[in-house]
């Protein structure tokens, strides 16, 4: 958001008020116009997450006195106009809601669980994105991010720093393997017998298909040995993925537990390979299709269970370690 607004002339700004993107449609729904914490902290440069203020850039650009007025997440701003009543048919007595950012109300989900919770632990929401994010034990754990990675701090609906890395996961996934991601059809033995012999052939993956994302940004995508096999490049993908996300995890120090959610947490060798790198951790994978609804209802209703419960994933018995060391050396070569 910051970039954007300064790549306009400033001009355009003159007597402006500045949204974030879910608050101009709370604005646009009832006429109150409002900023909220996690929508401004959210990888826009305008916000200090660790002091809890608008940044610099947006001082010293005279953006933050343009800032909307702070509200809440869950505030009520207001009710629905009659112009939206008469275009949508819905009551005039709907109400409207301040809002957050979606990264956030996937967090705000996970803690919804109670093998999660406030407790020290780590979100990772994949899609096309793969977002991490670390709840705290304590805050000067948020200091030490590497920017250049593509990590950075976002903040939660209490204000609290949550450091947090990414990479485009799901898009380089698409990009290696074709739209279709999902494995139902192969079924977990094909897979199984695939993973033993990327391994034993020592097939890799090197990073990265997404230039300037991610933990490897200037690092160009290729493999070692391609494979013929479609089930083994298939495989082979599928511990790239863990691979990468298991260094985006060691950047933002995730420790504790690890909760999985979005579409490749229906992968049982992603999650099988991920656990095998990362014995130290308690994984859960969520069968969550509406992880950001339920988030934004938690907003509403604190207490509010989760429809389904969590499964504990199990390690693949494969020795990953030592292919990740192989791996590394391949990176840095």
């Amino acid at each position: 958001m910051g970039a954007q607004l300064d790549a306009l002339d400033p001009s355009v700004l003159d007597g402006a008020t500045i949204l974030p993107w879910a608050q101009y449609w709370a604005w646009r729904l009832c006429g109150v116009a409002a900023s909220e914490i996690t929508s401004l902290g959210c990888h826009t440069d305008l916000w200090l997450p660790m002091e809890n203020r608008p940044s610099p850039l947006a001082r010293r650009r005279g953006w933050a006195a343009r800032f909307a007025p702070l509200r809440k997440a869950e505030e009520v701003l207001g009710q629905l106009t009659p112009e939206w009543v008469r275009r949508t048919g819905l009551s005039p007595a709907v109400r409207i809601y301040c809002g957050l950012h979606d990264s956030n109300a996937a967090l705000l989900a996970a803690r919804g669980f109670s093998e999660i919770a406030d407790r020290e632990a780590s979100l990772l929401s994949t899609g096309t994105w793969f977002v991490a994010m670390r709840t705290l034990a304590d805050d000067a754990d948020a200091l030490t991010l590497a920017e250049s990675r593509d990590c950075l701090i976002n903040v939660d609906v209490n204000g609290r720093p949550v450091p947090s890395a990414r990479w485009m996961g799901g898009r380089e996934a698409e990009l290696l393997m074709g739209i279709d991601t999902a494995e139902d059809e192969l079924g977990w033995p094909a897979l199984q017998a695939a993973t033993a012999q990327v391994l034993a052939k020592d097939i890799m993956v090197m990073p990265s298909f997404a230039p300037g994302t991610g933990p490897f940004p200037t690092h160009i995508g290729g493999w070692n040995k391609e494979p013929a096999d479609p089930i083994e490049r298939r495989a082979a993908v599928q511990l790239y993925l863990a691979l990468v996300t298991d260094v985006s995890l060691q950047l933002i120090g995730t420790k504790g537990r690890l909760l999985v959610e979005g579409r490749f947490a229906e992968s049982p060798l992603f999650l099988a390979s991920l656990a095998a790198l990362r014995p130290d951790l308690s994984i859960y994978a969520a069968n969550l299709h509406n992880g950001v609804s339920y988030g934004v209802l938690r907003l509403l209703q604190p207490d509010l269970p989760p429809l389904s419960g969590l499964a504990r994933v199990e390690s693949l018995p494969h020795d990953l370690p030592a292919y990740r060391q192989r791996w590394m050396r391949e990176v840095a070569a």
